[in-house]
């Protein structure tokens, strides 16, 4: 690529980011289609020419540029290839931060490559004071995070969420109480007792199987011990799966309002991904009185496909999940999940957002094949440029 065509690159992307930080910092972002339409496009434009990897499925598909006159049309790398090529669009040595995924010391992990956070942080403030913080944005509530603190998982992308929400929205004495693989359960419980005494609302988040150990932990017991003041919420995300137990998510939300002493719409599931800028929320703090389901923000998109064929499922119907996610600027917008869901229907049957229904069995590894398949053929694994 020449200097000029770098330029120009560079250029497609800022514009388009610059929209983008625009449409994340109004009051209440709406959907626009229109507006998604098009800079989906030209975000997709800039991503063919920018990462070769992503550029070689897409010819391979005859879905280039010129051809692709649709969001729908644009090809979407599965999660797996993450693990497998450094999908980014820019040099590696403009590199500033790398997300990895979880796994064995013998996995080869997914990487999210970012050359900047201002947008991955945009976007993920916006939708957390949006779904999960309406009521408490700006009264700095204080904030307990069931999970390593960056120092401890730098490379973690929840840890960094949990990170950027502390700094924006929580009160100084916010802290991590997972530390070294264990729950500091003095820490956290100094932490309740001084949200009743001042009866403040108190913000717990962790992860999952954090909540699982909790929950079954001998020195957590007590009916009304660790209840929380009006106003309290918890999010809980990832597999449901601890090292003592494997918990339904139904369960566990249950289990978790009933320890804390709280409604169970206080208790949100976050559905996220390292591979992802956005981040999608339980429904139930915004519309507390309608379906519990995932809400989409504006700027990004779901669909539902058939694992085969790559077809959209008819409506309502169960379908691979594919997100379509503006945020990822410096990567591939749109993803693959490896993950099965649902569109959820209003009474006059417009979609007001999903259900994740968990993963089917070889279904990642069907999908990442072919792609790798194609990208590896023409490539001996080289970043893009």
């Amino acid at each position: 690529m020449s200097a000029l065509e770098a330029e120009v690159d560079r250029s497609a992307r800022e514009g388009v980011e610059r929209e983008l930080l625009a449409w994340m910092s109004e009051a209440k972002p709406s959907a626009d289609a229109e507006r998604f339409e098009r800079l989906a496009l030209a975000l997709f434009r800039f991503q063919f020419t920018a990462c070769a990897p992503y550029a070689r499925l897409c010819a391979s598909l005859d879905r280039t540029p010129d051809r692709v006159e649709q969001v729908s049309d644009i090809p979407a790398v599965p999660t797996g290839a993450f693990k497998e090529f450094d999908l980014r669009c820019f040099p590696e040595d403009q590199t500033t931060q790398v997300f990895r995924t979880s796994g064995t010391s013998v996995d080869r992990l997914g990487a999210l490559h970012l050359d900047s956070v201002v947008l991955y942080e945009a976007s993920l403030l916006a939708n957390l004071r949006h779904s999960f913080l309406p009521g408490l944005v700006g009264t700095r509530p204080e904030m307990r995070f069931l999970s390593p603190g960056p120092a401890e998982a730098p490379d973690s992308s929840l840890t960094h969420m949990f990170e950027a929400l502390r700094l924006a929205e929580g009160h100084p004495s916010s802290d991590y109480d997972l530390r070294e693989g264990r729950l500091d359960l003095h820490a956290f419980e100094a932490a309740v007792e001084r949200a009743r005494r001042a009866d403040r609302p108190l913000i717990v988040a962790g992860t999952s199987f954090a909540f699982v150990h909790f929950l079954d932990d001998p020195q957590a017991a007590g009916e009304t011990r660790w209840h929380l003041p009006a106003g309290s919420r918890v999010m809980e995300t990832g597999g449901f799966k601890g090292r003592s137990r494997t918990v339904p998510r139904e369960v566990l939300r249950s289990e978790i309002a009933a320890r804390f002493g709280l409604d169970e719409r206080a208790v949100v599931n976050q559905y996220g991904m390292t591979e992802l800028g956005s981040q999608f929320y339980d429904s139930t703090l915004v519309d507390p009185d309608g379906p519990r389901r995932k809400e989409a923000p504006p700027w990004t998109r779901v669909r539902f496909v058939d694992p085969e064929s790559g077809r959209d499922v008819a409506p309502g119907e169960v379908g691979m999940i594919v997100i379509h996610d503006l945020a990822n600027t410096g990567s591939v917008a749109a993803i693959q999940t490896a993950d099965l869901g649902r569109a959820i229907r209003s009474e006059d049957g417009g979609v007001i957002g999903f259900d994740v229904l968990g993963r089917e069995e070889g279904a990642e590894a069907r999908g990442c094949s072919i792609a790798t398949d194609v990208m590896l053929e023409a490539s001996s694994r080289e970043p893009a440029p």
